[in-house]
């Protein structure tokens, strides 16, 4: 029986690719996002994987969110926490919105999805949960102390719940992408890209939107089962550890 997948911020950049890859590979997909309807549908359209609107920072909204995915695809098996915001500038102009905004919507919105889905998994003796952290959760970055401090706290959350899960047959990894050429990035004015940013990343360009999907197919399947509280590092070698 097929496996079914919730992916956050699943129907643009990175949670696309990840979501139509583990549709690809056999799974039940669906697709949470925040806001943007047409982009929500155009992509249910292009794809015939099911979108779910609810807000990530708000755990009452998980939980209903959630529970309607249940009711229409089953429980579920492989969480993707990948949805994410920026609200970037300096630390001495950051507003207490800008900081709660970011660490509300990237960092307490693994508890608002874990905790309802949790549960589940442990009775059911399965489950794979992956959060999507980011290069700059590892090295910080000038400009993102709210979104760098968010992205750090997911790698500590995955440590912790993959320790109290492992017995119950649940893994829980992390991936850090580095530079995706998601829409997000390919804004950023083409010279700043080709002389401040390429040159930082040995392998010389930006990284794929499936190369990230397909780090979390292999994090969500049966080959994966020995793989836990791990950090999986994609970013053409720009920071290594």
């Amino acid at each position: 029986m097929a496996r079914v997948a919730v992916v956050t911020g699943g129907t643009r950049g990175i949670g696309a690719a990840i979501a139509k890859a583990l549709s690809a590979a056999g799974c039940k997909v669906a697709a949470n996002y925040g806001g943007n309807d047409e982009a929500a549908q155009k992509f249910k359209a292009a794809t015939g994987i099911p979108v779910f609107k609810w807000d990530v920072s708000a755990y009452e909204a998980c939980a209903a969110g959630l529970k309607k995915i249940e009711a229409e695809l089953g429980p579920v098996d492989i969480l993707v926490n990948n949805a994410g915001i920026t609200r970037d500038t300096m630390f001495h102009r950051m507003t207490p919105e800008q900081w709660t905004q970011v660490i509300n919507t990237n960092l307490s919105s693994l508890f608002n999805m874990c905790r309802p889905v949790i549960e589940g998994m442990r009775q059911r003796k399965f489950g794979r949960i992956v959060n999507i952290s980011s290069v700059n959760g590892q090295k910080g970055q000038m400009g993102q102390s709210n979104y760098s401090a968010a992205k750090a706290g997911e790698l500590g959350f995955t440590k912790a719940l993959a320790q109290e899960s492992a017995k119950s047959g649940i893994t829980v990894n992390a991936i850090c992408p580095g530079y995706i050429g998601t829409e997000m990035v390919q804004a950023v004015p083409k010279d700043v890209l080709e002389k401040n940013i390429i040159p930082q990343i040995p392998v010389g360009r930006l990284g794929e939107p499936e190369e990230i999907a397909r780090c979390v197919v292999f994090l969500a399947s049966d080959d994966s089962s020995f793989i836990t509280g791990s950090t999986l590092t994609a970013n053409g070698g720009q920071y290594m550890i």
